[in-house]
């Protein structure tokens, strides 16, 4: 989508411009105009003749000349027709208005003519319902935002514009600039897809934030940030992680993934980098926006206070980047000039009366052992503590040592304000606590090693289908809301996955005891809560009176008998519909603790057979295929076959909402995994 003329505009129109104080209309033209916007600005009301010292026209028809963006800010019922009108000479428009789908029923209608519209006359729509956007290099602010931020590179895309606001104004104070800040409203058209792919190409782009509170097409999201991720990177906040009203959960793979666990898998699929709150983003973003990549993974700290010193070594608990090994040659070094008294493990302590010079010897040996990229540097502002000079110390060894990434932790109030304000200017990130620095690092750590997941295509099994879809159809007619076990087994089968045997209470010759009774029912999916699974019936006389007791409890139900086979590991295995992101896989361990213990991983699209193996073995029950105190490895193979089988399902069998497979057992002897219970909700 080109979309040069909207975001790089050589003329503007602005329908709405207002002489009244306050009014959006005149802020929008005022900071048009103040801010140092070198294009052609038209100024649009039919009840002005000027406006901020500007002719001003009553009609977009006056104006003769060409216009690359309209900026609309009247009324949301007069909105359609000014568009419609002006469709023909103009075909880029920011909708700044208010009304459309966030307000109801009315609202909707007036969006969804507006989309015929920009379909009809192919035009470019940013909103409706949105702030603007500004571009600090072109110095236009096309916003109601009462400034234009300092210059920079950080790309923030946000859908509320109040957010964005706030955010400039932290970032100002924080000396953090940006190259554009944009608002996207509705997205009734343009979206975060849209504004990816088109600002990473922007060169003063150095980092995309994004703050989102919904996805229109996750597919689409996750295969386009798959790429962009590698070039620059993604960093995304999203509101409404949790799923308040989850009414009607009906099988284990409803209940466990939640919108917060899909979407954490989906980003971690893009390799976008996720934001946990408001504060995580402005540090990530900030850390993104003014550190030079290294390639070097390992962690040195400086610290004149042993116990931040000791609290930043905890934060590397079980991360992926690690605290160097200081070298013996380097520690050699450092006993020349520090205390006796000094550690020199890493966190090299200097002592809390250390001067601006140890700081400065010790960050020169630190810099000649290879495998170090990053350095810690950490300070409290203790009496003896020279705050200032030490941080002009730092300011010069980052200005001379590009290839080490400098953080710093000054830790304090009054006493550190005029430091942190020298390291900010000096584009050195200082958190207020070292766990921060650590938590930026692990996301940066990640990021950096992340690669583009490979996608296995493979051919929809047209007759396959058909006959799945006549199941599917057959259960609807009986206005059944889930498969019958025999149903669903002969679903999983024609995808060659293998289910246990069983009988029905009408043709119970030839069973192998002991056996499982339960309930078949559409209506009762959790059995052994209501009592509809009796396990380890013994014989006959047993198996008789177990049956006729379910008949009293559960009358009209099917009853099943399955043999009681041999237990190694439990897993669970699924699928669940989700809104944005669409059909997602589920894996863990299964059983009857499943929503206990929650030991479970999710599985995005795009996806193939190399992911998924890759996903097991990094997963929560990647423990089972490494052999482990005498117990073999199970078969890698054997699952990620399983969950391909399963995706395939997923994306050919659409009318499926919800598959559990639980347990299906997994044996390391030599037995063929099988599935024992099974729901598919339809």
């Amino acid at each position: 989508m080109k979309l040069d003329n909207l975001f790089n505009p050589k003329s503007i129109a602005i329908i709405g411009a207002s002489s009244e104080k306050g009014k959006v209309g005149n802020l929008i033209a005022k900071n048009i105009l103040s801010f140092g916007y070198g294009g052609k600005v038209f100024l649009v009301n039919p009840k002005r003749k000027n406006i901020l010292g500007q002719k001003c026209y009553s009609d977009i028809s006056e104006i003769k000349e060409k216009i690359d963006l309209a900026i609309i800010v009247i009324p949301a019922k007069l909105v359609n027709e000014i568009i419609e009108k002006s469709a023909d000479k103009i075909k880029n428009f920011i909708i700044i208005s208010a009304g459309f789908s966030e307000i109801g029923k009315e609202g909707r209608r007036r969006e969804k003519e507006l989309k015929k519209i920009v379909e009809k006359n192919n035009l470019k729509i940013l909103g409706p319902n949105c702030l603007g956007f500004i571009d600090t290099k072109i110095n236009l602010n096309a916003s109601f935002a009462g400034d234009i931020p300092q210059k920079g590179n950080i790309c923030l895309i946000s859908q509320s514009g109040a957010l964005a606001v706030a955010f400039m104004d932290i970032a100002q104070k924080e000396n953090l600039g940006f190259s554009q800040v944009i608002s996207v409203g509705n997205k009734m058209q343009l979206d975060e897809c849209d504004l990816l792919e088109y600002f990473v190409k922007d060169n003063n782009v150095k980092v995309i934030g994004m703050y989102l509170e919904g996805i229109k097409n996750g597919q689409d999201f996750i295969a386009r940030a798959q790429k962009i991720s590698k070039i620059k990177p993604i960093v995304v906040l999203k509101a409404g992680k949790t799923e308040k009203a989850q009414k009607a959960i009906t099988s284990h793979t409803g209940a466990l993934a939640g919108s917060n666990e899909v979407m954490q898998a989906a980003f971690e699929k893009a390799g976008i980098i996720n934001a946990e709150n408001l504060e995580a983003f402005f540090s990530l973003l900030s850390f993104f926006s003014l550190v030079n990549f290294s390639k070097e993974n390992q962690v040195a700290i400086v610290t004149n206070a042993g116990g931040p010193g000791v609290l930043a070594t905890d934060a590397f608990y079980k991360k992926e980047i690690k605290l160097a090994e200081i070298e013996p040659k380097i520690k050699e070094s450092l006993k020349k000039f520090l205390p006796a008294e000094s550690s020199l493990q890493n966190p090299i302590d200097l002592l809390g009366d250390a001067q601006e010079d140890r700081y400065e010897k010790t960050l020169a040996e630190i810099k000649k052992q290879k495998n170090i990229g990053t350095i810690i540097s950490i300070l409290t502002p203790q009496g003896q503590t020279p705050v200032d000079k030490i941080a002009e110390k730092l300011v010069s060894f980052g200005k001379k040592n590009k290839n080490i990434q400098l953080l710093c932790s000054f830790i304090g109030g009054k006493r550190i304000e005029r430091a942190e304000l020298l390291l900010k200017k000096n584009n050195i990130p200082n958190f207020s606590f070292p766990e921060q620095a650590v938590g930026v690092l692990e996301k940066y750590s990640i990021w950096k090693k992340y690669e583009i997941a490979g996608e296995t295509s493979f051919s929809k099994d047209d007759k396959r289908v058909k006959e799945v879809e006549a199941i599917i159809k057959k259960a609807k007619e009986e206005g059944r809301g889930a498969l019958f076990f025999q149903e669903a087994s002969d679903l999983l089968k024609k995808y060659k996955i293998n289910v246990v045997r069983h009988w029905t209470s009408d043709s119970m010759d030839k069973i192998e005891f002991p056996v499982a009774v339960k309930i078949d029912s559409d209506k009762v999916l959790h059995k052994t809560d209501l009592n509809g699974l009796v396990l380890g019936v013994a014989d006959q006389k047993k198996l008789g009176e177990t049956i006729n007791e379910m008949r009293v409890n559960f009358p009209k139900e099917n009853i099943i008998i399955q043999p009681m086979l041999s237990k190694q590991i439990e897993l669970i295995l699924g699928i669940k519909k989700d809104p944005s992101f669409g059909p997602v896989i589920v894996y863990g361990l299964g059983g009857i603790y499943t929503e206990v213990f929650k030991m479970v991983n999710f599985l995005v699209a795009p996806l193939g057979v190399e992911d998924i193996k890759r996903s097991l073995l990094k997963s929560k029950i990647g423990f089972i295929f490494r052999k482990t105190r005498g117990q073999y490895s199970y078969n890698l193979e054997n699952i990620a076959e399983i969950l391909w089988k399963i995706w395939i399902m997923a994306n050919e069998v659409g009318e499926i909402k919800e598959l559990d497979i639980n347990p299906l057992l997994v044996y390391n002897n030599g037995k063929d995994d099988t599935a024992v219970d099974i729901k598919i909700i339809i």
